[in-house]
């Protein structure tokens, strides 16, 4: 089967992972001391994608828990869910990276490296066919962002064949944790354009304005946000876990969806999305999800795709609906919206059809789109970047962890590279001769003089 390993890094990494297999589980039918309790044989069928089945039928995720303090795992542990876990997929230190990029890359983050690495050579040698890697983190603190850039670098190192996409939570507009997030951000970006295959991006903020302008939570808490991304994480996944009409796994997806290597930065969204108190009044149809599916206050990244294109799109839809209906109501929404979409790629909606709906539901839909809008959220993190490292300010916690000046400037330039690549692919006509150059590594550069043709 096609396995795919999930690595969670830093306290937001786990917590999200957490809400996630509290989601699969159910959906697998499968209880919280791993046995499966469910009626339905099509749950477990393929059940090993995420789960490795141990000698007395009892399903164990396929998982690693890392983080650089005790903390959040204990609680992982001791909580509900603890004895679905193997306790040898949880790796931990002792000192935290105290929001510090440079301690979870270089020091703190280092000396755990070959710990984590066992353990994710010995669960990938128990896998049939790996299809790839699914890791949570968030890039403003420090375990998430530094040991995640660095496992980035050494998964991407030792799996270069494998599919390699990352759940990334970036900081918020609105609500900071810490002063120094434009740093960890910046420097985690810089991995992620040249290690992940494909990026899923979310926000605190746009879950947050979900939850209450959408969902009507009064006071959203974690919990609710963390629902959100486990479900779009398990949609994203679905046709993988269940038989369904038309199939599309990791590599197909990102085949599909990115078009150029270094611009793989997803917007995600699900649908319905309905209050709890007006469920009752609401019939949802294909079209219905179609119409939510592509509106601004549903993406989970503060970004409005609307300033922007799209390249490609995916749309996965679950339960019972008529694939030639899913594909109608996509292919005129694109038609009478043409505007939105880059005319040199032709058909760039790519649809799956599940016929297993989530817990609770009749039908749902997933939304992945690779539009050019989202350079509003990296051109944020950038002006942020720029204001404090322009007074060189709070380097020294990072250069005394021995980190190198050049490293910020050069992350910073391939960062405004990144954010060029977007605007000149979505300002590209189809008649546009002229041809974009790119650099050794596939960034965008100016033309060469006339002298070096």
């Amino acid at each position: 089967m096609r396995e795919i390993l999930t690595i969670q890094i830093g306290q937001c990494g786990n917590q999200i992972g957490t809400a996630f297999w509290e989601n699969i589980i159910q959906e697998h039918g499968i209880d919280a001391n791993g046995e499966f309790v469910g009626k339905n044989p099509h749950q477990i069928e393929r059940a090993n994608v995420y789960f490795s089945e141990a000698h007395n039928q009892r399903y164990v995720p396929r998982v690693l828990a890392v983080d650089l303090e005790p903390g959040v795992l204990e609680v992982i542990r001791s909580g509900k869910y603890g004895k679905l876990f193997n306790p040898e997929s949880m790796v931990n230190g002792a000192s935290g990276a105290g929001n510090n990029w440079a301690k979870g890359f270089y020091t703190e983050g280092a000396e755990l490296l070959d710990p984590v690495l066992d353990s994710i050579r010995h669960q990938v040698e128990g896998c049939d066919l790996l299809s790839g890697f699914q890791l949570c983190h968030s890039i403003g603190g420090g375990t998430g962002s530094g040991l995640g850039s660095l496992m980035l670098q050494k998964i991407s190192e030792e799996y270069p064949d494998r599919m390699l996409s990352t759940f990334t939570v970036m900081p918020s507009q609105k609500t900071s944790e810490a002063v120094i997030e434009p740093y960890n951000s910046v420097l985690s970006i810089h991995h992620l354009i040249e290690n992940s295959d494909m990026t899923f991006c979310l926000d605190n903020e746009a879950l947050n304005r979900i939850c209450e302008t959408v969902l009507k939570i009064k006071s959203p808490t974690h919990r609710d946000m963390n629902g959100l991304v486990a479900k779009v994480m398990s949609g994203v996944t679905t046709s993988l876990r269940f038989p369904g009409q038309l199939n599309a796994d990791m590599r197909k997806l990102a085949v599909n969806m990115v078009p150029f290597p270094r611009l793989h930065f997803m917007l995600a969204g699900i649908t319905p999305l309905t209050a709890a108190t007006s469920v009752s009044y609401r019939n949802v149809t294909v079209p219905d999800l179609c119409q939510q599916m592509y509106e601004a206050q549903n993406m989970m990244v503060n970004v409005d795709p609307r300033h922007g294109r799209y390249m490609t799109c995916a749309a996965m839809f679950r339960g019972k609906v008529s694939l030639k209906e899913c594909e109608d109501t996509v292919w005129n929404y694109a038609e009478k919206n043409s505007g939105s979409f880059i005319e040199w790629i032709p058909n760039s909606t790519q649809i799956a059809v599940c016929d297993v709906p989530p817990v609770g539901m009749d039908i749902s839909a997933t939304f992945l789109g690779n539009n050019t809008a989202i350079q509003e959220a990296f051109y944020r993190i950038g002006e942020q970047f720029s204001k404090i490292f322009r007074r060189k300010a709070f380097l020294h916690w990072y250069t005394d962890e021995g980190m190198d000046e050049m490293e910020f400037t050069e992350a910073e330039s391939n960062l405004n590279d990144l954010i060029n690549e977007y605007k000149q692919y979505q300002d590209a006509t189809v008649d546009d001769d002229e041809p974009i150059y790119e650099d050794h590594n596939g960034a965008a550069t100016d033309p060469p003089a006339e002298d070096e043709y």
